[in-house]
């Protein structure tokens, strides 16, 4: 990036740069008094949102233990799964129909599997469903008892329909209908492959712009049928796409990396591809294997 000066910029413009493409600072700065050098300042840092710092494989372990401390703390006080994760929470509850009609407050959580209803004190699950169980989410409008109209979230499954009440209802249908399609998605997706993919993992990608190389963090998915493909944090399709018949050689060659001194040149129809990854010896086996090809291959 060039630097530009723009006065027609505002503070939202220099916001949306920093959280999108970030900034890097390579400053040495001297303070003087008098002509007399008194304070030295050296500064090396890199100001992104933190979706551009992972997508960069920055503050990754950062990442990945702030969402383990956050799934222990919740986990001693709601009862969740040793993998299922909160994605929504909110001060809500749920109308009981039987054996009589009442709503009974909580606090309504929407994880990767379940949407339910939990009260700490006394602590008790008041209601739940499972998130695959769900056919329909819909607000609906139900007078109050102060005489106010109130949107309340709908949620249908085969055994009828529950009314719950959420803080900012339409971002939290949106919330739940996101939620449900992605489990569905998934659940096709495993049951159309017996097998799986063979590798998935965090692969870093080289990409070739005008203005050099850059590597780029995503997710790689090495599968049998689909072969290899690449997708970046913000990509909303892979980047890379490699068929079993498209790969004609796999290398390991010399070359820094985010995550070392390694990276795999994957030969394609159309030129090379590289990627880095944690593990070059394995993801090199197996695109070898899927492409049929012979062992080896130097480093």
């Amino acid at each position: 990036m060039e630097p530009t000066r723009d006065l027609r910029a505002t503070l939202p413009d220099l916001l949306d740069v920093l959280l999108d493409k970030g900034v890097y600072l390579d400053l040495d700065l001297i303070v003087t008094v008098a002509d007399i050098p008194l304070i030295g300042v050296n500064l090396r840092a890199a100001i992104a949102g933190i979706e551009t710092m992972l997508e960069h494989g920055m503050m990754r372990r950062w990442d990945e233990q702030t969402r383990e401390w956050v799934r222990r703390s919740l986990a001693r006080r709601v009862p969740l799964e040793a993998d299922e994760d909160v994605v929504a929470r909110t001060a809500g509850g749920h109308r009981q129909e039987e054996p009589y009609v009442t709503w009974r407050p909580g606090t309504v959580y929407l994880t990767s599997r379940r949407l339910m209803v939990w009260r700490a004190e006394p602590r008790e699950l008041l209601w739940q469903v499972s998130l695959d169980q769900v056919t329909d989410v819909a607000l609906r409008s139900e007078r109050s008892v102060g005489g106010e109209d109130r949107d309340r979230l709908a949620v249908t499954t085969s055994a009828g329909t529950t009314l719950i009440s959420v803080s900012a209802p339409a971002r939290f249908e949106s919330l739940v209908r996101e939620q449900v399609a992605a489990l569905g998605q998934a659940q096709r997706t495993e049951g159309g492959s017996k097998a799986g993919p063979l590798l998935q993992a965090r692969l870093w990608y080289l990409e070739d712009l005008a203005s050099g190389s850059v590597w780029r963090g995503g997710t790689g998915v090495l599968d049998r049928t689909e072969g290899l493909t690449w997708k970046g944090v913000r990509d909303a399709r892979p980047a890379v796409r490699l068929r079993p018949h498209d790969i004609r050689s796999v290398e390991r060659v010399q070359g820094r990396t985010p995550v070392g001194r390694e990276m795999l040149d994957v030969g394609g129809g159309a030129g090379s591809v590289r990627l880095a990854t944690e593990d070059t010896g394995r993801w090199a086996a197996a695109l070898r294997d899927v492409a049929g090809l012979s062992t080896g291959g130097g480093a």
